[in-house]
This record gives C-alpha cells, sequence and structure tokens, in this order.
C-alpha cells in the first residue's frame, strides 16, 4: 500500500499537480496516464523518494518494500548480471555481501560468528536461499539465456540491459512496484511474459505505458493525471477512454433526460464487463464496474488530433506486385528473396525481429532505395503516401514556418486559413504554426508528417512506426483514422493493439523470406506460439 497526502508540486508558475490526495492498495495495478508533460514519471519520482514534493507526503505500510525501474542502462556495467537482478531487494543484497565478507576473513573471530550466524538468520528470512534461482527465473522469463547470467552488464546488448534492469525491479515480491514504460525494447515474448506476471502479482504496481494492449491487459484501475489532480477510474485503458468520451458526449447534450443517460451509462459498463479480461482481476474489476454511478464518469481535458486519410481516387485490382527482392545493407543480407502480391483492401502489417529489413522494405516500395535484385509494380490507379522511420530529412535546416512547410505538399495552393484550420486540427493552435519545423519535437514532426500524407490524398499508404514519438491521445487517433481508411496499407508499428486493430494480414520478414498469413494479429502469435512449442 502507498498512501499520498495532499502532495504538490510546481516548476516555476507551472503546477504539475496540487493537492493530491489517493490510495494505492494491494492485488491493483494502475495505469498512470496523462498527456505529454502532464508529469507522469516526476509523479512515479515523487513516489519512489527520488523527487521531495514542495508540500504533502507519501507513506508506505510499516516494513514494506518498495521497487523501482531503473533508467541508467549503464548503471551496473561492472557487475554480474545474477547479482544485479538480485541488487532490487537492496537489504538482502547488503546481508550477502555482509556475510561474505565475514566468511573471508582469514582471522575469524567468535564475534565474527555471532554476527554470521546472525545475518544466516536474516538472509533465511528474507528468502535469500532462493535468490539466485529466483533471480535465474526472471531473467529467462525476459528471454536472458543462461549463459549470460554469469556475464558483467558491460557485455550485454542495450536490449538485454533493459531486460535484467526489469527483473532487478520485480525480483524479491516487492510491495510497492514502480515501472515506468516497462515494454521499451522488448520482444513480444518479453512483454507477454511481463503481462502474465503482473496480472498474477498480488501486491501494488503502479505503470506508465503508451502501449494500450499492455494497459488493458495488465490494469485493474487507471489513474488519470488531469487538472493538476488525480482521479482513479475503475477498469483497463479502454474502459477510461470511452467513459471519457461518454461523458464529453453528455456533457455536449445537456438537453437529454437524465434517465436515458443512466441507461446509456448501463448499457456502456455492461459491454466492458462482459468483455472483461479473463484474468485473475476479471471478477473484481466488474463487481466494481457495476458500482460506477453517473457522477463518477468525468470528460478528459486532453484534447484528440482529427487524423482521417481519405483516397482521391477508387483503388483498382493491380496494386502491388513484389517478385525476389533482395538488398545487402553493410554487408548483412536484410531482405532475402522477398515476393508478394498485395490485394485490394489489404491492411499487411509488416512484422519481424530485424527492423532494418522491415525499413528497407518501405524504402524500396517507396522509391528511396534501389534493390540489390528482384522487382516490384505499382498498379496504374495506385497513388502511394509514405511515412518514414526517421524524418529528420523533412524538416532539418528548414527556416519557414509551419504553414509553408505543409503548403508544398498540398496538391492544389491552399490558402492560409485553410492551412491554419487543417494544422489546428492536428493539434498546432493560433501561434503554434509560425513555429519553424526545425525546432519541432518528436511528437509534433509525427503530426506533421501525417498532415502531409492526409493532404496527399493517397489510396495506398506505407507507414513505418508512425506511433513513435505519440503521446496515447495521438496514437489512438492515428490508430482510428487507420481504421477508417478505405484505401490500402503496409505498415509496421510496435504498437499491439494498432497492429490488432488495423491489419488483416500480416507478413513477417525473416532471415529466409516471409511468412505471410491472411490473418488477425492474435491469431498469428497463436500460430507462431504453437509451431515454436
Amino acid at each position: 500500500m502507498i498512501q499520498v497526502s495532499d502532495v504538490s508540486l510546481r516548476f516555476g508558475d507551472r503546477k504539475l499537480f496540487e493537492d493530491v490526495n489517493i490510495k494505492f492498495t494491494p492485488g491493483n495495478c494502475y495505469g498512470l496516464i496523462g498527456a505529454n508533460g502532464a508529469g507522469k514519471s516526476t509523479f512515479l519520482k515523487i513516489l519512489s523518494g527520488e523527487i521531495e514534493a514542495q508540500t504533502g507526503h507519501v507513506s508506505m505500510g510499516t516494513g514494506e518494500r518498495l521497487a523501482v525501474l531503473k533508467q541508467n542502462h549503464f548503471e551496473y556495467e561492472e557487475h554480474e548480471v545474477l547479482k544485479v537482478v538480485i541488487m532490487g531487494h537492496a537489504r538482502l543484497y547488503a546481508v550477502m555481501q555482509e556475510k561474505d565478507a565475514i566468511y573471508m576473513k582469514e582471522d575469524f573471530s567468535d564475534e565474527d560468528g555471532m554476527k554470521a550466524a546472525e545475518l544466516e538468520g536474516e538472509f533465511a528470512e528474507l528468502n535469500g536461499w532462493e535468490a539466485e534461482s529466483e533471480a535465474a527465473i526472471l531473467l529467462k522469463g525476459l528471454g536472458i539465456d543462461e549463459s549470460l547470467h554469469t556475464k558483467k552488464m558491460a557485455d550485454l546488448q542495450g536490449g538485454e540491459k533493459v531486460k535484467v534492469l526489469l527483473a532487478q525491479a520485480l525480483f524479491g515480491k516487492p510491495d510497492v512496484l514502480l515501472l515506468d514504460e516497462p515494454t521499451n525494447h522488448l520482444d513480444i515474448a518479453a512483454i507477454q511474459w511481463l503481462e502474465e506476471f503482473l496480472i498474477n502479482f498480488e501486491n501494488t504496481v503502479i505503470v506508465v505505458s503508451h502501449d494500450r494492449h499492455f494497459l488493458n491487459k495488465v490494469c485493474t484501475h487507471i489513474a488519470d493525471l488531469d487538472f493538476g489532480k488525480i482521479q482513479i477510474y475503475v477498469g483497463n485503458y479502454d474502459f477510461w477512454y470511452e467513459s471519457s468520451q461518454l461523458a464529453l458526449k453528455m456533457a455536449q447534450d445537456q438537453n437529454k433526460k437524465k434517465e436515458e443517460k443512466i441507461k446509456e451509462l448501463q448499457a456502456f459498463i455492461a459491454r466492458f464487463s462482459a468483455n472483461a479480461s479473463k484474468s485473475k482481476q476479471a471478477t473484481s474489476r466488474k463487481k466494481s464496474l457495476d458500482k460506477i454511478e453517473l457522477d463518477n464518469i468525468k470528460p478528459s481535458s486532453r484534447k484528440y488530433p482529427y487524423v482521417h486519410f481519405k483516397p482521391e481516387r477508387e483503388i483498382g485490382n493491380d496494386l502491388l506486385r513484389v517478385e525476389g527482392l533482395s538488398k545487402t545493407i553493410d554487408g548483412e543480407l536484410v531482405l532475402n528473396n522477398i515476393s508478394f502480391t498485395m490485394n485490394k483492401d489489404d491492411k499487411i502489417a509488416l512484422v519481424g525481429s530485424n527492423e532494418i529489413a522491415i525499413s528497407t522494405l518501405f524504402k524500396i516500395l517507396a522509391g528511396e532505395m534501389e534493390p540489390d535484385s528482384g522487382s516490384y509494380k505499382w498498379g496504374v490507379t495506385t497513388s502511394q503516401a509514405y511515412f518514414p522511420k526517421d524524418n529528420s530529412e523533412y524538416f532539418d535546416g528548414i527556416d519557414s514556418n509551419l504553414i509553408d512547410w505543409l503548403r508544398q505538399y498540398s496538391p492544389e495552393d491552399q490558402s492560409e486559413t485553410f492551412l491554419r484550420g487543417f494544422l489546428g486540427r492536428m493539434l498546432f493552435s493560433g501561434e503554434e504554426v509560425m513555429k519553424k519545423p526545425s525546432v519541432l519535437s518528436g511528437g509534433e514532426k509525427v503530426r506533421c508528417m501525417l498532415s502531409k500524407m492526409m493532404l496527399s490524398g493517397a489510396n495506398v499508404l506505407l507507414l513505418d512506426e508512425p506511433t513513435n514519438h505519440l503521446d496515447l491521445e495521438s496514437i489512438t487517433a492515428v490508430n482510428n483514422g487507420l481504421i477508417n481508411f478505405k484505401g490500402s496499407m503496409i505498415f509496421a508499428s510496435h504498437d499491439h493493439q494498432f497492429i490488432e486493430t488495423i491489419s488483416n494480414r500480416i507478413i513477417e520478414i525473416t532471415a529466409d523470406g516471409i511468412l505471410d498469413k491472411q490473418t488477425t494479429y492474435d491469431e498469428f502469435l497463436e500460430f507462431k506460439k504453437s509451431v515454436n512449442a
């Protein structure tokens, strides 16, 4: 349990949160959400004691232990992997170090013997005899091979270090677990393992994540940081999103009778209760949902960009034919004899462990790179719009404002009023449209690139990781916009829900070619699991 009482924090004139009073209780997983810059990570640092609030205090139960996912991936370079995990329980690791130091003494005294016996007792109470096996199980679950357990952290790759630090946070069954973006840099198998771990975790979890599928799987509650306050909602991210949209609709329609609103709310809750996760959390979540009343649902202050791709012409049946594409990058064969035909209404998700291979295929299909061998041909009725993973060349050194930047990509010489309106729908309001493109944040650049694509009127979209750098609101808007797109597309993303809700065909790029399935993403993952079992 962790209790927050009257906590406030300001940076200069800017209020992050004020007089926050909230209790996070055992057995629940809280997804902490809020707009970019709202202070989610800062709030976690206050909970962990890394930052001190200007008013109020944070308290935990007597003797309870808090664990935090460390963000410095190079903090333990000279330490052995297995020991780094055990360091997650600071007192246990200190006992182990002290105990070992006594036993290594050459002049072992009676006093040393008494101290060693005392430490052995505490070591047993802290479950020390199981420490190495528990650490090894966590590492194995996250995909760290046993051969690496005795290596130094400096010998590991970046993604492997992330997994070790995650295992460190999970080690020793902490009473309170704070996780800031735990799925970043994790592969699908590791994310699935983490989901199951947290679903079965019996203590308190508070997690910040941009992965909606992850939040939907593990969260029993959503802690919404908005208006400088934190409001707790029962249910997962989808329930919070739909309920906030319902509240907004109700607020905009003040003339509707309360009885009608209550019926709408009841139908809404019944739908989410029926679709609740089949995990251990489902029963308690459903009971809590049934207790929700009209006044419990509040509209959110957050704004969603308007994402709508409208093809200028209908697409024919002949879209794209790819035959025998191969490409070597820096001496590595990344595309090996790739062949497939794209059909009308295909929404193809490209997946695979080699991101360079996926980006290379996008560049070739967009005409930005030549293959070493093979060919591809677009149908005469197609027009393509391309979203590259690295968009820096579109912005670096550009000295104009956003209106002029966008005008160059418009098929017609659009008026400033039109372009301002278009940028406004993408959350660039007022004087923000006068910004220089070169000073935009990563998320702002993505929204500009999406604006460019929407203006093109293309009927085939090529999107290489379009959700990178976006907040949850923008990801949701892009997701919905692509679900409603009437053309065809090829896209890549690490966002599970994004792939599952948009794609109707999965192409996995492997070292030997491709695995091509006309299926949903979840069905594809089940197929892969059965093949690898």
